[in-house]
């Protein structure tokens, strides 16, 4: 089936023209509200700063979720970040085309938890998906392991809490794969810190995709 799957294709095809047409006149807003910013942000916060764009991951970024999970054939997924389900199609369409397993996705935004759930009803995969809705930290809690893949795709001023949440759930070799950890970088300084030190199980490498990707193995700690 892959991603051209006539139904998958054509909702891919739809978040992605609407986020070019929002995100051109949202995105310079939040990155200015970002930049002045000087506390720290709460979750409730962001979600009301994020609320009005849609953010997605790029499209290669979907296609690599889709090649990764094609290849390592897990049967848990855990997505932070959902917004209107892009990057969930991609993993869920990957998981259908496996034969099995299901990505479990949390958004702590309630609008966009209904437009993502109905954009992945539309697409044909929610057979593989699994949705939460709520703050990441404490929705994951509920999420049985072992877990194969955990993919960060929200705020990266929380990352690092959500990796906390899920670790104990990581099975060794799991991949943990985060998004805009240069675009936001010192809001990811926490989590870099963290899984680029040896002693906390983990094998990392940064990837420059011009918003920033940095792949970890978790291998277990010490």
């Amino acid at each position: 089936m892959g991603l051209s799957e006539p139904r998958v294709r054509a909702v891919l095809d739809e978040i992605a023209a609407e986020q070019a047409r929002v995100d051109a006149v949202e995105q310079p807003k939040l990155l200015e509200e970002v930049r002045a910013r000087t506390t720290p942000w709460t979750p409730e916060e962001l979600v009301a700063a994020c609320g009005s764009g849609y953010y997605a991951a790029p499209a290669a970024i979907g296609r690599l979720l889709y090649a990764t999970v094609r290849a390592m054939r897990p049967t848990t997924v855990i997505e932070f970040g959902t917004a209107y389900g892009f990057s969930t199609i991609h993993i869920a369409a990957a998981l259908r085309d496996n034969g099995f397993g299901r990505v479990i996705t949390t958004e702590l935004h309630g609008g966009k938890a209904e437009a993502a759930w109905r954009n992945i009803q539309r697409a044909g995969v929610s057979d593989h998906v699994g949705m939460l809705v709520g703050e990441a930290s404490r929705t994951l809690t509920t999420v049985p392991g072992p877990v194969d893949l955990l993919y960060l795709d929200g705020w990266v001023d929380f990352y690092l809490d959500v990796l906390r949440t899920v670790e104990p759930k990581l099975r060794p070799g799991a991949l943990v794969h985060a998004d805009d950890t240069l675009k936001f970088a010192d809001g990811a300084r926490a989590y870099l810190d963290h899984v680029r030190d040896p002693a906390n199980g983990y094998v990392s490498t940064a990837i420059a995709d011009g918003q920033g990707l940095e792949l970890s193995s978790y291998v277990g700690a010490p």
